[in-house]
């Protein structure tokens, strides 16, 4: 079966919501692939899959790693690499260096980056090489020791200015993270690549949701911007220790789980 394209992500614009999903390993990439248009290998794999406090460490040798799982276990959706950090921001060269690795190694399609204006040389680059690419605007973690963690642009103008910088640079979708809504509104409709929300409101052309959070894995992180769709880690704690309690009184392993 084909991967979804990136020119056939564009034709959805008008058409119907698009679906992003983050993936990082052979189970998340199979369950994504179900649901998604796009799987996204997320450099969030620094929190919700190495227990990091953000995702500065995650190194490009890790994310085709992970990239590479889940390109061997999904089929459909279209899968893209998520630039980490000091992966794009040192020179136009070593981004599209970087952003093959993604294709070449780790088996995606098109590569995601942090920034407007000031990332507008490494996209330009990238898109030269023949690379599709995801533009980030809004609040971008990357940057997070420079603006503040969670800190969210509420500048209007320069989220718009950014927008249109980055269609004119070829970007082939746009991720609009924690953007107000009126605000994410306004750049889906003065755009003509689709736009992908994240805490945007509804908008965006698409939503994308962390796997993690959708299903429930960690019950202490809970934004606003999170729907949980399933309490994983209650239903999990409530297994592991049923499986404590049968070994514990010796109803584990019964004739049934024995050889003979």
């Amino acid at each position: 079966m084909p991967r979804i394209t990136a020119p056939a992500i564009g034709k959805l614009k008008g058409e119907r919501k698009a679906v992003m999903i983050t993936a990082y390993d052979a189970t998340s990439a199979r369950l994504a692939d179900e649901a998604a248009d796009m799987i996204l290998v997320g450099d969030s794999l620094g929190m919700v899959v190495q227990g990091r406090a953000n995702t500065l460490a995650v190194t490009m040798d890790e994310m085709i790693y992970h990239s590479r799982i889940v390109a061997q276990c999904s089929e459909k959706a279209h899968l893209m690499g998520d630039m980490p950090f000091l992966s794009y921001q040192t020179s136009p060269a070593d981004a599209v260096a970087n952003a093959g690795r993604f294709l070449k190694e780790g088996g995606v399609q098109s590569v995601k980056l942090e920034g407007g204006a000031r990332s507008l040389p490494a996209i330009e680059a990238i898109v030269r090489a023949d690379i599709p690419v995801m533009g980030h605007i809004g609040y971008t973690p990357q940057s997070e020791h420079k603006v503040g963690t969670g800190k969210v642009n509420r500048d209007a103008d320069t989220l718009l200015k950014d927008a249109k910088l980055l269609e004119s640079a070829g970007v082939f979708s746009l991720l609009l993270e924690c953007v107000p809504a009126d605000i994410a509104a306004a750049i889906t409709k003065a755009v003509r690549v689709p736009t992908i929300g994240i805490g945007a409101g509804p908008g965006c052309d698409g939503q994308v949701l962390v796997f993690h959070d959708i299903l429930g894995f960690n019950p202490d992180f809970k934004p606003k911007f999170v729907k949980q769709y399933f309490d994983f880690y209650g239903q999990a704690s409530k297994a592991l220790k049923s499986f404590r309690d049968d070994v514990v009184k010796g109803a584990f392993p019964g004739d049934e789980h024995s050889f003979k």
